[in-house]
């Protein structure tokens, strides 16, 4: 049997400590998209930049670690071979840690620049 979605307010508290996670090695411009009210993949995006790919990876490595501290663990992984984009899917939240670079590039924040926002910082 399957187990029941996370209740909103569960999946947004497990964004924010995942965005919260982020900041432990020093990421910048984090930020959660609310994705929930419209037709996406997810609830919720995190947003992190890392300025080496040696940083994206400690920010990535924080996340995982961080959240299966707590029972959490990544549906699917991507990225950690090119250190440019890694990806870490929860499911009802998705994490995009991005070298500075890839996400000027990407420009993930503009794609979704409707959605409500929040700035998360020390």
């Amino acid at each position: 049997m399957k187990d029941p979605a996370p209740a909103p307010h569960e999946s947004l508290d497990a964004a924010r400590e995942a965005a919260r996670l982020t900041l432990t090695k020093k990421a910048e411009d984090v930020l959660i998209l609310d994705l929930s009210g419209v037709d996406a993949v997810s609830d919720y995006f995190v947003l992190a930049t890392g300025n080496s790919e040696v940083q994206v990876k400690a920010i990535a490595d924080a996340v995982e670690e961080g959240l299966a501290k707590r029972g959490r663990k990544p549906w699917h992984i991507e990225g950690y071979e090119a250190r440019r984009w890694i990806l870490l899917d929860y499911v009802d939240f998705v994490v995009h840690v991005f070298h500075v670079r890839a996400r000027e590039y990407y420009l993930l924040d503009r794609l979704w620049g409707d959605v409500r926002r929040e700035l998360v910082a020390d």
